[in-house]
């Protein structure tokens, strides 16, 4: 079943502790890519944020930002780590006297340094674990969000895979009347010139001729590879990436069929076909 790369989810949870807001985001990517932001009491639950999300997902761009807001009746919501500001000041001076420049750094940039700022009157083991529990929540909103997605996307390009088939089917029909007009054109042609040609001769130059205008091959093709489309957005696994890949494909065999043309209605056709194509490619783009 194809899944969207797009796709939004928000859980929140008031506690005794305070309130936990996530709010997760992805967009196409190529691989996965995990983008937490964190508050600097939470920040060593990046590698678990990072882990949760591996397991759900298998590409795109996620962003994972939360927000925590301690209760209001908690003593003393944060504290500085003096000893840690103690030894980044300790620190810069030792650079200074190496270097001979005096840039301590401001109490701002001391104030952003991980771990400068604690909270204080938390048990922020417990906090993690319910942060981390409620990222699960919103991990299961965001791919129940992309599995929708995902099936709306399915039935578009299950759509244009369906008036593909019936351009290539029409194109079958149309052959044998394309092939013939082709041979009228080469004989009104030569009748013009009053060229005496050798019959053997000629005949053997029509058949080249509509050998060279023959796409049974071509359609042969797009009709397994419309099939395998079919047969993938099927399938419980990503399949991204094999559908860009049937893209490519299905683009080749149309521009094969457009080179061999010289029928106004079959270079329409072809047209028609790819553009079909370019639309579908455009939605598998947000596959994962």
């Amino acid at each position: 079943m194809a899944n969207s790369m797009t796709a939004f989810a928000r859980a929140e949870r008031h506690g005794d502790h305070g309130d936990l807001v996530w709010e997760v985001r992805s967009v196409n990517h190529r691989y996965l890519e995990v983008l937490p932001r964190l508050p600097e009491e939470l920040r060593a639950l990046e590698p678990r944020v990072r882990e949760q999300a591996g397991r759900r997902l298998r590409r795109g761009k996620l962003d994972c930002a939360l927000r925590f807001q301690p209760a209001s009746d908690a003593p003393e919501a944060l504290r500085v780590n003096l000893r840690l500001v103690e030894q980044l000041i300790d620190a810069a001076d030792r650079i200074a006297a190496r270097t001979g420049r005096d840039d301590r750094p401001a109490t701002a940039d001391l104030l952003r340094w991980p771990g400068v700022i604690e909270a204080a009157g938390q048990d922020m083991d417990r906090v993690q674990s319910e942060a981390a529990a409620l990222l699960d929540t919103a991990l299961a909103g965001l791919v129940e969000m992309r599995r929708r997605e995902g099936g709306k996307l399915a039935v578009m390009i299950l759509e244009r895979c369906r008036q593909m088939q019936a351009l290539v089917a029409e194109v079958r029909t149309m052959m044998p009347a394309i092939q013939q007009r082709g041979r009228e054109r080469v004989l009104a042609r030569l009748a013009v010139l009053n060229a005496d040609l050798d019959p053997d001769r000629l005949e053997q130059a029509l058949v080249q001729l509509v050998q060279k205008m023959d796409v049974d091959e071509e359609q042969d093709r797009l009709d397994a590879h419309l099939d395998e489309v079919c047969r993938v957005l099927e399938l419980d696994e990503p399949i991204g990436r094999r559908l860009d890949f049937l893209m490519q494909e299905l683009n080749r065999e149309a521009n094969t069929i457009a080179s061999k043309s010289a029928d106004a209605e079959l270079t329409a056709i072809t047209v028609r076909m790819k553009v079909l194509i370019e639309q579908m490619r455009e939605q598998v783009q947000n596959i994962e």
